[in-house]
């Protein structure tokens, strides 16, 4: 996962990684690593999400997996371990899949240490945890303790300001919500997540659910998806029926977020995600704490909702 690839750096263990997936792409320094696996679905800058959810859900019903493992580099790089997750199949490969093709290809030598969060402190012990396999779990506590005070430091400033409600949609079409961690790190930043419940996998929802909630900020945050692919799609949205008539749309916020980067990727930039989120919900409090360029406000009303 990229974000086990950053939390490998963030502790100070980059020189140790021989190996990386197709996603990880932070630090920039690790492009240089051999790539180990790829997707079976069309992911390409012209992939739209329907198309995507298409593919994806079609695999899944073959029981075909999503994503490969290049079984020859892999034995050629012959790593000690290998981080990964079983918490999505869709995120990156699945620890089934990978713990048959390291099996097969490395027998029992190499050690797969997983980690599946699916709330902010599960997040933060995974840190702890990747850490201690690594044989340096002081370094993983101390970045663990850094980044909740952060969080402290953030929270003791919301407390006694009003709150907006929020909804964070974490895929476009079909529409999902954000859940897992993401409405933890919407409350820590001063706001008030609606559609999605901490800790639980995201929820698919109806278009009727988001008019029907009509929050004062609405996050577009597309799972893996940077913002200029976000903007590409965003028709999908502004185009159903009354867009236009949207508290967030009417007051102009509606903030388009870097998923791939952040807001999806269970890594250290979990503390850079919440100050964006601060900065957004509190900007006459929060403006300029975050200088990641993670977020957008998105500048359109729909024309042809106006019709509808």
């Amino acid at each position: 996962m990229p974000g086990l690839t950053e939390l490998v750096c963030a502790l100070g263990l980059q020189d140790r990684l021989v190996g990386r997936s197709h996603e990880c792409d932070y630090p920039t320094s690790v492009s240089d690593l051999p790539i180990l696996t790829s997707a079976n679905y069309p992911h390409s800058s012209g992939s739209e999400s329907l198309q995507i959810h298409h593919s994806i859900t079609e695999l899944l019903q073959k029981a075909l997996s999503i994503y490969d493992v290049d079984d020859k580099t892999l034995i050629d790089l012959n790593p000690d371990i290998i981080l990964t997750q079983d918490h999505c199949e869709v995120c990156a490969v699945s620890y089934d899949d990978l713990s048959s093709a390291v099996k097969e290809a490395l027998g029992n030598s190499t050690e797969i240490v997983s980690a599946s969060p699916t709330s902010l402190a599960e997040v933060c012990q995974s840190f702890v945890e990747v850490a201690d396999a690594l044989g340096v779990r002081r370094r993983g506590e101390e970045l663990t303790k850094s980044i909740q005070s952060r969080f402290d430091e953030i929270q003791n400033k919301t407390t006694q300001l009003p709150k907006p409600n929020v909804v964070a949609i974490e895929w476009i079409d079909p529409l999902m919500t954000g859940g897992n961690w993401m409405p933890e790190m919407i409350e820590i930043a001063g706001g008030v997540s609606h559609l999605a419940d901490a800790g639980k996998h995201s929820p698919w929802q109806e278009w009727g659910d988001i008019l029907a909630c009509d929050p004062d900020i609405l996050l577009v945050v597309p799972c893996g998806y940077g913002i200029p692919k976000t903007v590409t799609e965003m028709n999908s949205l502004t185009e159903r029926e009354s867009w236009n008539n949207l508290t967030s749309v009417r007051q102009n916020n509606v903030f388009i977020l870097d998923g791939n980067h952040y807001f999806n990727r269970p890594g250290p930039r979990i503390k850079e995600s919440v100050e964006i989120l601060a900065e957004i919900f509190h900007p006459d409090l929060f403006s300029g704490i975050s200088d990641s360029g993670g977020w957008i406000r998105f500048q359109g009303r729909s024309h042809a909702a106006d019709h509808l």
